[in-house]
């Protein structure tokens, strides 16, 4: 089923109705909220640290983070015409796997030890199994959301791409987690009950960004992982932002410059996914980007610019 190509911008997406939103979620998305208040607190007054950070960045950035991606489902499930109730049953089996995810991170903080990777005890492995459950489901609902999606299009080819696009993207950056759950080569030889690292090629709570932890010494996977998962907002809100652009800017009023300015974005990004993906593996550092990594992000960045300037001066003539 191929949506049509408008001609003439319109509301993103046009919100759906407060009924079609997913509540569970958005009721899930309101208690992060409240939980990274909390968290934010605790972090002021609870000087402890794990592995070089306080204690309380890790659930405060998971509460903000599942905060964003709570809210982008209910969205996305509004969206959906077909499969409706199988998407709003996949939605609430989210709610209750990362409400399960957020009390065993809240529970490792406040017991001054990791979440993840922890094997170290019964106990321990059996909640790192229950966490990493939780993102498989995470990853499997948000795949059938996706499917529910395409066969639910919009009348807007240019909508269509920049949602099919975010949601498939995101998959990819969720993806970049399985990564991290392998045991490192240093833990084989020396294991101290931690399977998995963010790292690659230091160990994990060494020196890194302030707030976000990636390392600035060596490779950090979580770099790809965070930029894949937000695929699900920022294609979107590229869309949004050329269709408010279009009431100033008459080349864009087109539809299809906008699904072919889209098209580009959603290829950027892909490539961006997989250039900081390359990073990381080979121990090359956020902050540091050198050699064919750099020249890559460079020559992606310019061939970006240069096509989407050449798709609107094109729509001018």
């Amino acid at each position: 089923m191929t949506a049509t190509v408008s001609r003439a911008a319109q509301p993103l997406a046009t919100l759906p109705r407060p009924d079609r939103w997913h509540r569970p979620l958005l009721a899930l998305a309101a208690g992060m909220l409240m939980l990274s208040v909390v968290c934010g607190i605790l972090a002021i007054v609870d000087p402890r640290l794990i592995l070089g950070q306080n204690a309380w960045f890790k659930p405060l950035k998971f509460s903000l983070s599942i905060a964003v991606y709570a809210v982008t489902l209910a969205w996305l499930i509004g969206q959906v015409h077909r499969w409706r109730r199988a998407a709003s049953i996949a939605g609430t089996i989210v709610v209750i796997a990362l409400v399960a995810e957020m009390v065993i991170i809240v529970g490792a903080a406040a017991a001054g030890t990791t979440s993840h990777f922890n094997v170290s005890t019964p106990l321990n492995t059996t909640l790192w199994s229950v966490m990493a459950a939780s993102i498989v489901i995470v990853w499997i609902v948000t795949l059938l959301v996706g499917i529910a999606l395409v066969v639910s299009p919009t009348p807007d080819a240019a909508r269509n791409l920049a949602i099919r696009g975010g949601v498939a993207l995101g998959l990819v950056g969720m993806a970049v987690a399985f990564l991290m759950t392998g045991p490192t080569p240093g833990q084989l030889d020396d294991f101290q009950g931690i399977a998995g690292a963010h790292a690659v090629g230091v160990a994990d709570g060494g020196a890194g960004l302030p707030f976000l932890g990636w390392s600035t010494e060596g490779g950090d996977l979580r770099v790809p992982h965070f930029v894949g998962m937000h695929a699900l907002q920022i294609l979107p809100l590229s869309l949004l932002a050329l269709e408010l652009l279009s009431r100033r800017m008459p080349a864009l009023r087109d539809g299809g410059v906008r699904w072919r300015l889209v098209m580009l974005l959603t290829v950027a990004y892909a490539a961006m996914i997989g250039i900081l993906t390359w990073q990381a593996l080979i121990g090359q550092s956020v902050v540091a980007p050198a050699g064919p990594v750099l020249a890559a992000g460079i020559g992606v960045a310019v061939a970006t610019v240069a096509a989407c300037a050449a798709v609107v001066v094109g729509a001018r003539r």
